[in-house]
């Protein structure tokens, strides 16, 4: 329950810190918090999970709900400002400015984002796209330096206990595809690659989009905020499956030469 009370305020926290809005956003943000509730709870209560990866080993899906949380308060406390200023909006707008112009730089993500809005943007909308994009890739990368160094420190994924596969990797088919660390750690370096690739092709793919006739407004706060959240947030989240992933392959690698090793053991006392 407490997992699924942390869901719904994620969910919930741009309409909430934000004024205004209309009664249909409302709603609809009303009915994803409870979807995103109900998935949370059967996930974490049922024996054998469905989609949920690592369910019983943090801190991955800690680290990546933080992170998440951290991107998206941030961000709705930032353009809260600009319709409701106090001190605290004040403090986080001078302190992201200044982010963004750091992370603004040529051939940079935040420059890509930049560039991927259509001519006759309004200066405003660029330059909030430019802090928010700039704030939630430093929040990003400053998650994965965490996610390292805590797998460091809790020398995971043992920690002491055993790792099920089955229930954190619901998904994965120990039995199908060949050697399952081949397979394990071929997937955690394309997970890395894909996650370090997609904050420069996103901005890409949607230039491209525009350039066909598909627009993009950003004008709407809560658009921008979880706009720019899922760029920065995905591909991170993808590059810590991949060191995940890569993680359990060694942790199976050690195993399978222990129990060689004991065997061979065995097999000398035997003889």
């Amino acid at each position: 329950m407490v997992r699924a009370g942390l869901v719904v305020l994620l969910v919930t926290l741009p309409a909430v810190l934000l004024p205004g809005g209309t009664n249909d956003g409302r709603q609809v943000v009303a009915l994803v918090s409870i979807f995103a509730a109900l998935f949370t709870i059967v996930e974490y209560s049922a024996a054998s999970p469905s989609l949920v990866e690592f369910r019983d080993a943090p801190p991955f899906n800690r680290v990546r709900f933080c992170a998440l949380f951290a991107t998206v308060f941030s961000l709705s406390i930032i353009l809260r400002g600009y319709d409701a200023p106090s001190a605290l909006t004040g403090f986080f707008h001078s302190s992201v400015s200044q982010v963004g112009a750091t992370t603004d730089f040529p051939f940079s993500p935040v420059r890509m984002m930049v560039n991927m809005m259509p001519d006759g943007t309004s200066a405003q909308v660029i330059e909030t796209l430019r802090n928010a994009a700039g704030l939630a890739y430093v929040i990003s990368i400053l998650s994965l330096i965490w996610f390292v160094v805590l797998l460091r420190l809790q020398h995971w994924p043992r920690r002491g206990g055993a790792f099920n596969v089955w229930i954190n990797l619901p998904t994965f088919d120990p039995t199908t595809g060949g050697d399952v660390v081949r397979r394990l750690t071929r997937d955690g370096r394309i997970n890395i690659i894909l996650g370090l690739l997609l904050p420069f092709l996103v901005p890409l793919i949607v230039r491209a989009a525009v350039g066909f006739g598909t627009p993009i407004r950003l004008d709407d706060p809560q658009t921008l905020i979880w706009t720019v959240a899922a760029w920065a947030f995905l591909p991170a989240s993808i590059v810590m499956r991949g060191i995940a992933l890569s993680r359990v392959a060694h942790m199976i690698r050690i195993q399978r030469k222990k129990a060689q090793e004991k065997a061979a053991a065995n097999g000398m006392i035997a003889a």
